[in-house]
């Protein structure tokens, strides 16, 4: 499925064996989005979000790009307030969404490309991925979810030195600074998210891994796991499967089959 903007950005997704990917389209300008662009994607996470088919939602860009940030020609028709409402809108529908998140990097992912790969749990850039938070050249302010996700990520100093400069660094300079978690050459990083993916959604609990997500999550937001959440998933691990199997797949030198599909199920 797909959503097309009438200036010829587009976001759609394609599933396939457990993986949702995400690609953003916006040839003409390097993927850089538009409103309704933005607006599309908060829309497709939320959809898929309640997806039980979907186990990994990774985010992309199409011809050699990941996203060069905002359509700045599209401010012309839309307020920043309004257009940074929407950017808003598709980071939390992307940092909520219950399961793991994975952005592809390649070449630009600048000013709301960085702001969408930080919304994802992981990062996998290939050596053509250049970054940067790039507000200072237009004279607006930064999101303020967007700034909050970076520095949880990054660190007061780097994401001041980012946003102070707006200075475009390297994938190599990216990795070293914590925002790649990996960093391959082309030809390799199309294989290993290959690999990744099938290793995610085929050998691992995707119990273990949402709970992990909600814990790191509310570790992140607020320093510590409340209580009532630890519980929740303890609970919800007791009631399922995926934890007798995969100690019985352990012992018996096999690949575990986990089976839970999501709260409840």
């Amino acid at each position: 499925m797909s959503e097309a903007d009438d200036r010829g950005g587009e976001v759609s997704v394609a599933i396939a064996d457990g993986v949702a990917t995400v690609s953003i389209s916006h040839p003409q300008r390097r993927n850089a989005m538009t409103y309704r662009m933005w607006t599309d994607l908060a829309a497709l996470c939320d959809r898929l979000a309640g997806d039980r088919s979907v186990r990994l939602l990774v985010v992309r860009g199409t011809d050699g790009h990941f996203c060069a940030g905002a359509d700045i020609s599209g401010l012309r028709d839309e307020s920043v307030a309004d257009y940074q409402a929407a950017s808003q809108a598709a980071e939390e529908a992307l940092a909520t969404f219950p399961k793991p998140t994975i952005a592809f990097v390649a070449g630009a992912c600048i000013g709301g490309g960085t702001q969408i790969a930080v919304a994802c749990d992981l990062r996998i850039a290939d050596t053509t991925a250049t970054f940067g938070i790039t507000p200072a050249r237009l004279g607006i302010v930064y999101p303020q979810t967007a700034v909050e996700r970076a520095v949880q990520l990054l660190g007061p100093a780097v994401t001041k030195y980012l946003l102070f400069s707006a200075s475009v660094i390297d994938g190599q300079r990216a990795w070293e600074l914590g925002l790649v978690n990996e960093l391959h050459a082309p030809e390799v990083a199309e294989r290993r998210i290959g690999e990744l993916a099938d290793l995610l959604v085929h050998q691992r609990s995707l119990l273990s891994q949402m709970a992990a997500k909600a814990m790191v999550d509310a570790v992140a937001r607020d320093g510590f796991v409340p209580p009532a959440l630890a519980a929740s998933w303890a609970a919800e691990a007791a009631a399922g499967s995926d934890g007798v199997e995969g100690i019985a797949a352990f012992l018996e030198h096999r690949p575990p089959d986990f089976t839970w599909s999501g709260p409840g199920g």
